[in-house]
């Protein structure tokens, strides 16, 4: 049994963050999606000793981080893990959207969208036509999210991911319609999205961007 003043589940207070990784190296500018060999880059490396700091620095109580299969993840969320000396763990759920236009530039000019062949997959951009639904990618995350809840009740979870799985996760925790405009994405290079629980109830999301002054300059194509 509990000791008799331990607080229940129910009112345990869990934090889980989704961190977007950090820059990528990709001189040729493609939409990398789920390719492997994608390394962060100089800056990228910064932002990821950014996030380490961010959460070691004694204000949170991390005990479980957990990323993308994806190098770029990985390399995000190891500078974290070993600043805590927690194991870090790799779940499938938090990996890169799938999209047609993987291994591709993006664009009209000299992109793939100058092709006829590439058009058929723009006909529906609600569900997306193009890649994984956006309600397979929420479900999944936050199938990953309550793993994570679960592993670090009462304390902190950091999984690390990728632009477009986060934000329509957090479009779906508040209850807004899951298509949008890219452009329009609260979810930067290195950033943050914390959901807050009182045992198994969301009862809050904060967003923040521990690596700002990196930002200007950084690189990123759509949804990486």
């Amino acid at each position: 049994m509990p000791p008799a003043d331990a607080a229940p589940d129910s009112a345990l207070v869990t934090v889980v963050h989704l961190v977007r990784h950090g820059e990528v190296h990709n001189p040729d500018g493609v939409l990398y999606g789920r390719i492997p060999g994608y390394r962060l880059s100089e800056r990228g490396r910064a932002m990821a000793q950014r996030i380490a700091e961010h959460f070691a620095d004694g204000g949170h109580d991390v005990t479980h981080v957990v990323a993308s299969p994806l190098q770029r993840a990985q390399e995000t969320a190891t500078p974290l893990a070993e600043a805590l000396g927690v194991e870090l763990g790799s779940d499938e759920r938090l990996i890169e959207s799938a999209n047609h236009f993987e291994g591709l530039t993006f664009g009209v000019g000299d992109g793939s969208l100058r092709h006829p062949r590439h058009w058929k997959y723009l006909w529906n951009p609600f569900r997306p036509s193009w890649g994984e639904p956006y309600r397979e990618q929420a479900a999944r995350v936050r199938a990953a999210v309550d793993s994570a809840r679960e592993a670090a009740r009462g304390h902190e979870a950091v999984l690390v991911s990728h632009q477009l799985p986060v934000w329509v996760t957090r479009l779906s925790a508040e209850h807004r319609h899951l298509w949008h405009d890219p452009r329009k994405r609260q979810c930067s290079l290195a950033s943050v999205t914390s959901l807050t629980f009182e045992g198994d109830r969301l009862v809050g999301i904060e967003y923040a961007e521990p690596a700002a002054d990196l930002l200007p300059g950084a690189s990123a194509v759509p949804g990486a």
